[in-house]
């Protein structure tokens, strides 16, 4: 579905993504694991259209989308809940939401009933100010919020950051139930273990590069991932 050819980053001198390539299947879970600094984040934002890149392309079911601006990404079915939430604290969770839907024309209530009943919490809270929720909560927010976009490919850059591991675990089911309703997932996390689990499809990054891939659980039997990683 998504296709990334011998893709670079630079950031002044420094490259910070060194010609990497990857896939990411329709309707699968993939996750990119590594180290701070490996340049998983930059990958993202490339492919959401926030950083341009130096040479390489992205594809999206063979139509290249390189460098098209954040907007348009979104608008060909590819979003991004971001590092850290990024909620707009003094606005609703109702208003919050519809902000995901900025760039739809049609009807959002099929879409808040889809949102509300995969979150009943958020619907619980639907009037109150986002930014006193909690940090699980925030993120249900803005997982929510990346949905009511329509996103055949959901990208998510460090969904547990923060969270409380008994709070992780639900953010988790929450993803695999997302992907059960048929949104393409593109995962970045730290907990690297809760990350493989998941996975139908993983990629190491390590400074730039893409030294492994291979389904989820195979890599949790790796021994260089066990000891990199796992804490094994």
């Amino acid at each position: 579905m998504l296709k990334i050819s011998d893709l670079k980053v630079r950031y002044g001198g420094i490259e910070a993504v060194k010609g990497i390539s990857l896939e990411v299947p329709e309707g699968q879970i993939v996750t990119l694991i590594g180290a701070n600094g490996a340049g998983k984040s930059t990958t993202l934002r490339t492919i959401a259209g926030l950083v341009k890149p130096a040479e390489g392309r992205i594809q999206l079911k063979g139509e290249d989308i390189t460098g098209l601006a954040p907007d348009k990404i979104v608008t060909q079915g590819i979003t991004l809940v971001p590092e850290g939430r990024h909620v707009f604290p003094d606005m609703t969770v109702l208003e919050n939401l519809k902000i995901g839907a900025y760039l739809r024309k049609d009807s959002l209530e099929e879409d808040l009933k889809w949102i509300y009943d995969l979150f009943p919490r958020l619907k619980e809270r639907s009037w109150q100010a986002a930014g006193t929720l909690s940090g699980g909560e925030q993120q249900m927010l803005a997982v929510g919020r990346a949905l009511m976009s329509h996103p055949k490919i959901m990208m998510m850059d460090e969904p547990s950051l923060g969270l409380a591991p008994i709070v992780v675990k639900g953010i988790f089911d929450i993803i695999r139930e997302v992907n059960r309703q048929g949104v393409t997932i593109l995962l970045i996390e730290q907990n690297a273990n809760m990350a493989l689990k998941v996975a139908d499809l993983a990629y190491v990054m390590e400074t730039g590069h893409i030294t492994l891939s291979g389904p989820g659980q195979e890599l949790m039997k790796d021994e260089a991932v066990k000891k990199a990683y796992l804490g094994k």
